[in-house]
């Protein structure tokens, strides 16, 4: 798959599922599970135990199957190395231009994180291709993805924090072009008890609201039309 082709995953897909775990084994399990539910767009964030052999071992196991990530790049060394592993788009927490600057370079997917309207437009302006805001609860959750949107509507925003089964379909609403979601999913309680059955049930969920959202029309447009919107930025 190349790059566009990638984006369209992203955008299409809609969850981003921000994958924690305290061992790679957790990891893996919990990737299992959310694929199981029907999602395909995997982050792996460099908080998990040997992230590193992880993303090599899903990227060999998987290939195209589904589109593999890394989260939690704090800095442009880390990105390359995610690269090599086998990563195909870079998430970042803050907004560190390096790391865009890098991950162009290998012309793959860059989301760095941002907050402010200073932070995002740069961001943007500096060449990522999402910009993830975060803590997006913090600061009015769907109501600030519309405020954002408003002065900036050429930008595709991936809101983290606060996205859960209650506030998905409200953020995409609000002109939200994919979602970040962590504990909402990817429940740490079940993790610990192995029961990630649960996770696999939420992630189902998550499809079904998503593609419920996607049957209305959005901002008076159907929502493929959105989509291919998109992809021609």
């Amino acid at each position: 798959m190349n790059r566009n082709e990638d984006l369209k995953m992203m955008t299409e897909g809609e969850i981003v599922p921000v994958i924690r775990a305290g061992s790679s084994q957790e990891a893996f399990s919990v990737v299992e599970a959310v694929k199981a539910g029907g999602i395909k767009v995997i982050e792996i964030t460099m908080t998990v135990p040997g992230a590193v052999k992880v993303l090599e071992e899903l990227s060999n196991r998987y290939k195209d199957e589904i589109l593999l990530g890394a989260g939690t790049i704090l800095d442009a060394e880390t990105a390359r190395i995610a690269i090599l592993a086998g990563a195909r788009f870079i998430v970042s927490p803050s907004l560190n231009l390096e790391v865009v600057e890098m991950v162009r370079r290998y012309g793959l997917i860059v989301c760095p994180g941002a907050l402010t309207p200073t932070e995002v437009l740069t961001a943007w302006e500096r060449g990522a291709d999402i910009v993830k805001v975060f803590p997006c609860d913090n600061l009015g959750g769907a109501n600030y993805i519309k405020a954002l949107k408003a002065p900036f509507p050429q930008i595709r925003l991936m809101p983290t924090g606060g996205v859960n089964l209650t506030t998905c379909a409200d953020f995409i609403k609000a002109g939200a072009d994919c979602l970040g979601v962590g504990s909402a999913l990817i429940d740490k309680k079940a993790v610990r008890e192995g029961n990630f059955g649960l996770i696999t049930e939420r992630a189902v969920e998550f499809t079904k609201i998503i593609a419920e959202t996607r049957r209305v029309n959005y901002n008076g447009r159907d929502f493929s039309d959105h989509l291919k919107t998109l992809i021609k930025r």
